[in-house]
């Protein structure tokens, strides 16, 4: 079947029985712990088995038939809009996992900003640096002016799906919400709903929905940019250059912005 950039995906079937299987060179337990995270407020695929041989991982979830009409983006909209009011004592997770291919420090801390400058910025700029990609001054200079994006704004920890894109997010046959591929981790609730309008977006019901069950705070149009950047830089770590002049473009974006 058609799947992601990091794992292959399969159909497999029998007689009676269909089951998603997903296999790659890494390990699938923190996918699993993200999905039993989610399953407290929305729809997941449950998980059958996972297991490694030989170096090969591979884990095997119920199969939901995905459908293409009746998409109930409202409802998807105001069912994370109550995910991310399951709350924690601290931003980050009780353990490290992926965001895609790349490790996601999540060292809990009780300073939103210092989490993502240090677990989320810093450790993407570091990556990048380290891969070789010229990024000037700008990372330095962000990362000076950082609390320029948060002056007024101090958010309470939210569950987060992490990597919520639209191609992590699907519909049932009676048009409701399915979510997949998590990178979990408490944090600001205003990652995720940035996330959802990187790569395509979502539609407008979505963030209506969403607004009218849990109305977002003033500042987010500054912030989303910043929650978006560490998702660009790791893409421009996993797969390459061709995401480098997005990210010095949002960068600069930023720092003209911080002032």
């Amino acid at each position: 079947m058609g799947g992601g950039c990091i794992s292959q995906a399969w159909l497999l079937e029998g007689p009676s029985e269909r089951y998603f299987v997903k296999t790659g060179n890494l390990s699938f337990l923190s996918e699993i712990d993200g999905l039993n995270a989610l399953r407290k407020a929305i729809r997941v695929p449950q998980t059958i088995c996972t297991g490694s041989a030989d170096g090969a991982h591979w884990l095997v979830l119920e199969y939901i038939e995905m459908s293409r009409k009746n998409l109930r983006f409202d409802l998807l909209g105001s069912q994370l809009a109550e995910m991310h009011r399951i709350g924690s004592g601290g931003f980050g997770w009780e353990t490290d996992n992926l965001i895609g291919s790349t490790p996601q420090v999540n060292t809990v801390s009780s300073d939103w900003m210092e989490f993502w400058r240090t677990g989320r910025l810093g450790f993407q700029l570091e990556l990048s640096r380290r891969n070789g990609y010229d990024l000037g001054s700008r990372g330095e200079r962000l990362m000076q002016n950082l609390d320029a994006f948060f002056l007024d704004h101090k958010p309470a920890p939210s569950l987060l799906h992490g990597d919520l894109w639209r191609g992590n997010a699907g519909f049932d046959m009676s048009g409701h919400p399915v979510l997949f591929d998590p990178a979990v981790y408490y944090g600001d609730r205003e990652a995720d709903l940035a996330m959802t309008e990187l790569f395509g977006g979502f539609p407008e019901g979505f963030y209506s929905a969403y607004n009218e069950s849990f109305p977002l705070a003033s500042g987010y149009g500054r912030r989303k940019t910043l929650y978006n950047l560490y998702h660009v830089l790791n893409h421009l770590n996993m797969f390459g250059g061709s995401y480098l002049g997005e990210a010095k473009s949002m960068m600069d974006r930023l720092l003209c912005d911080a002032g």
